[in-house]
């Protein structure tokens, strides 16, 4: 946690925002990151999202099971989903969204209340449109490759 507090102070002296984070696994620094928002112009800039980005390319696997996150600042509802995603099962954090909001920092509270609303009650809207007639549907083309693949390797 000492290192991610550090990194987020660093960035608030190079003109960022005080987040900071670094993924770790059998007590050795994987990687680390800081918000870069001031220096990309990416909203996915986030510290947590490029930790978990050069995590899964340093080692060239997408399941981070099994490996810890220390970050200054609570996930937002963005990098806890792909925390979610990356299988991270422990994360520790410093400050919380409500005091990064007292702060004018980011609008996570409102987006996690938000997002505990149906589709259509949310500040975006997401509606389904179905496939045109005579349309590919990409999820089946998806799978019928996999079982394409998986067939070829259970005839070996």
């Amino acid at each position: 946690m000492e290192r991610a507090v550090t990194l987020a102070l660093e960035n608030i002296e190079d003109g960022g925002s005080p987040f900071g984070a670094v993924i770790v696994k059998d007590g050795e620094i994987i990687t680390e990151a800081v918000n870069e928002l001031h220096k990309k112009h990416d909203i996915s800039g986030h510290a947590e999202l490029l930790a978990i980005r050069r995590a899964q390319k340093k080692l060239q696997i997408n399941d981070l099971s099994g490996y810890t996150m220390y970050a200054s600042g609570q996930p937002c509802p963005m990098c806890l989903t792909a925390i979610y995603f990356a299988n991270i099962s422990d994360v520790y954090f410093c400050g919380s969204i409500e005091e990064a909001a007292s702060l004018g920092l980011g609008t996570s509270v409102a987006l996690y209340e938000d997002l505990a609303k149906k589709n259509e009650d949310r500040k975006v809207v997401m509606k389904q449109m179905p496939l045109q007639a005579g349309q590919k549907d990409p999820m089946k083309e998806w799978l019928q490759l996999q079982e394409n693949v998986e067939g070829k390797h259970d005839d070996k």
